[in-house]
């Protein structure tokens, strides 16, 4: 191949970009685009897409996924590289080309029965390891969920420096009768549904975790804004539920909402310039499975920039195509997956189809309503 040939051509597709589909072909030379042409000719060693759309690759701002492959069932262990290394492959599998994996700091060491332990700082070693020498994917950086009603966040966030790539860090409040969980009935049901609790253990426990986030709370909050300046990270916040909620937000400096769980919540994040995060399965199912607000809902009244597969991969793709469908236009549903998590990350570099710009793209075909991946690629190198 001599040196004025692009690497890659994908030609005879319908290319998704920010604000239009055209038919057409994109070239790529050294890992960025550095053509776009309008068309359905295939030249002589172009990939045929034949027809199949051809959009950037999927932004993926908070996941659980890791977790899944971590613990794969109820008190079993797997080995930490092995699981991210599995958890790397079904993202790919699944259009996403760049990841901020969600991992928990903040544990629970005092108290016997509301144990749970530190992990953050292992688990971000071994996808930093796995990168260092090729062996991923994907783009990964790492997205601190910083849990306020904890005894050892503070600790845990100064095990972490800006050479860890974190982008991310959340502020999170799973304190029983705050946010996500204002409501103790559906935390009743949540921790017997997931943990099999006894009725007396999670009376127990839901005084425990009331009284430690009156303990903590402010200076834990303090701490997780702080650190994420000295990480060059954006703030996040989590669950909120009311207009005083996303006041608190907005006074801290938080420019992105993670599932906001009412419509007065994510209005006052439109009015504050917050851009508004909500989970794909909510779209994919048809609604909250914790009775919140539907995101649908959201997106029909303009209020929905972003989403996250959150805990199933698969529903990103699924769900970006289906809110396209819902508001007429397919780009629009695919922008809440490539350019806007882009935009709210900092990563200008990313997201979209243009000249210069990462060349990650997914192409996919969509059969009977559900959107089928039929080739992924990472710089200009196919993965999936």
């Amino acid at each position: 191949m001599t040196s004025n040939q692009p690497d890659l051509v994908l030609a005879n597709a319908r290319l998704v970009l920010e604000d239009e589909i055209v038919s057409g072909s994109v070239a790529v030379t050294d890992g960025q685009i550095t053509a776009i042409d309008q068309g359905s000719a295939v030249h002589p060693g172009a990939v045929d897409c034949e027809g199949d759309y051809v959009a950037p690759g999927l932004i993926e701002l908070h996941t659980d996924n890791l977790e899944r492959h971590l613990q794969p069932r109820p008190g079993v262990k797997w080995p930490g590289k092995a699981a991210v290394i599995a958890h790397d492959a079904e993202l790919a599998s699944t259009g996403i080309t760049t990841v901020f994996d969600a991992l928990r700091v903040g544990s629970i060491v005092s108290d016997k029965r509301s144990r749970y332990g530190k992990y953050a700082r292992d688990m971000s070693r071994n996808i930093l390891d796995l990168r260092a020498v090729g062996a991923l994917r994907v783009s990964h950086f790492i997205h601190l969920r910083a849990e306020i009603c904890s005894e050892t966040l503070i600790e845990e966030l100064d095990e972490f420096g800006p050479e860890d790539r974190i982008g991310i860090v959340s502020v999170m409040d799973h304190t029983p009768g705050q946010r996500q969980f204002v409501n103790t009935d559906q935390l009743r049901t949540y921790l017997s549904g997931k943990y099999g609790m006894s009725d007396e253990h999670m009376d127990t426990h839901i005084q425990f975790q009331i009284d430690l986030g009156q303990r903590n709370r402010a200076a834990h909050q303090a701490k997780a804004v702080a650190h994420a300046a000295e990480l060059g990270a954006i703030v996040a916040s989590h669950d909120d539920t009311t207009a005083e909620h996303v006041a608190q937000s907005q006074e801290i400096g938080v420019g992105l909402a993670e599932f906001p769980t009412t419509l007065e919540a994510a209005e006052a994040c439109r009015n504050a310039g917050i851009s508004v995060m909500m989970g794909a399965p909510n779209v994919v199912r048809g609604g909250s499975h914790s009775g919140n607000v539907a995101a649908s809902a959201l997106a029909e009244r303009g209020l929905l920039n972003i989403l996250s597969s959150d805990y199933v991969p698969a529903s990103l793709l699924f769900a970006a195509v289906t809110t396209g469908e819902q508001l007429g236009a397919l780009e629009r549903g695919i922008r809440t997956v490539t350019a806007a998590p882009a935009d709210a990350a900092r990563l200008d570099d990313r997201g979209r189809i243009a000249l210069g710009k990462r060349a990650d793209f997914v192409r996919f075909t969509v059969a009977h309503d559900v959107p089928a991946t039929r080739g992924v690629w990472v710089q200009g190198r196919r993965v999936a």
